[in-house]
């Protein structure tokens, strides 16, 4: 896999029927190793390893219903009442990160509605707080640690 602009992490990798799987410690399975697998791995370990995020309060692939559709979000941040709290969402390190992906986490927020949204494609990576006076998305140059992040809207 290529370099990321995240910490370096070892993966639990095996191979399954010649394709290879990686420990999801979240959903506690092995899982297909794809592109957007292996960002959102390194991205889960660097929040809780550096930004002390309680992998806890993590989870990975969390279906909602947006309209007649059901959706995956990849990640969702939860608070101690078990509020979501922030909504992650991952691409391949070959996609770039487009308008497309901000209306797509948007989209999640209509269900979830939670303060704060993360956009990584393992090299570029965009965090905003919704500002709900203003009602509009305010950009933090670098992810919060866990005990900054503002939790009431």
């Amino acid at each position: 896999m290529m370099q990321l602009n995240l910490p370096v992490i070892e993966l639990k990798i095996k191979k399954l029927n010649g394709k290879d799987y990686v420990y999801d410690s979240l959903r506690q399975q092995f899982v297909r190793l794809t592109p957007e697998e292996y960002v959102r791995q390194q991205f889960v370990s660097f929040l809780t390893e550096h930004k002390a995020y309680p992998s806890s309060r993590l989870a990975n692939e969390i279906t909602i219903d947006l309209g007649n559709v059901r959706k995956r979000c990849d990640t969702v941040l939860y608070d101690n009442y078990l509020q979501p709290l922030m909504i992650i969402e991952y691409k391949s390190p070959f996609t770039g990160i487009s308008q497309k992906t901000f209306d797509q986490i948007a989209r999640y927020n209509l269900v979830l509605q939670v303060p704060w949204l993360i956009v990584s494609n393992g090299i570029q990576h965009f965090c905003c707080r919704i500002d709900p006076e203003k009602n509009e998305y305010v950009f933090i140059n670098e992810i919060p640690e866990h005990g900054k992040l503002i939790t009431k809207n």
